[in-house]
């Protein structure tokens, strides 16, 4: 995969309906005070300098969504962890567009 490359997308009601199912985990890329303002339940806060070293907590058989403020930092992280094998998706919007979708935020 090219630094390019398209990278799979999900919007903030499909990862609603497959956090409730629970069919994906969530891996907030952010810095730890960001994430302390405010992140998606359940979330995981691995910052984007941490992704390189692997998710040991996340199955690889699992599917994960990264998320950032805007998603550009988790577009990153996303094409990391699908060159080291993880199914992965990105967050269109981050957490902007989950806000503006009016979903909650846990602190």
């Amino acid at each position: 995969m090219g630094l390019f490359s398209r990278m799979k997308r999900t919007t903030a009601g499909e990862v609603t309906e497959r956090l409730a199912a629970r069919k994906v985990v969530v891996v907030d890329v952010r810095q730890p005070a960001e994430w302390r303002r405010g992140h998606i339940q359940g979330s995981l806060n691995v910052p984007l300098a941490r992704v390189s070293r692997g998710l040991p907590r996340v199955p690889a058989n699992t599917t994960i969504v990264t998320v950032c403020a805007s998603g550009h930092r988790s577009a990153a992280a996303a094409r990391t962890l699908s060159r080291a094998g993880y199914d992965v998706e990105n967050l269109e919007g981050g957490i902007r567009a989950w806000s503006k979708a009016g979903l909650p935020l846990s602190r």
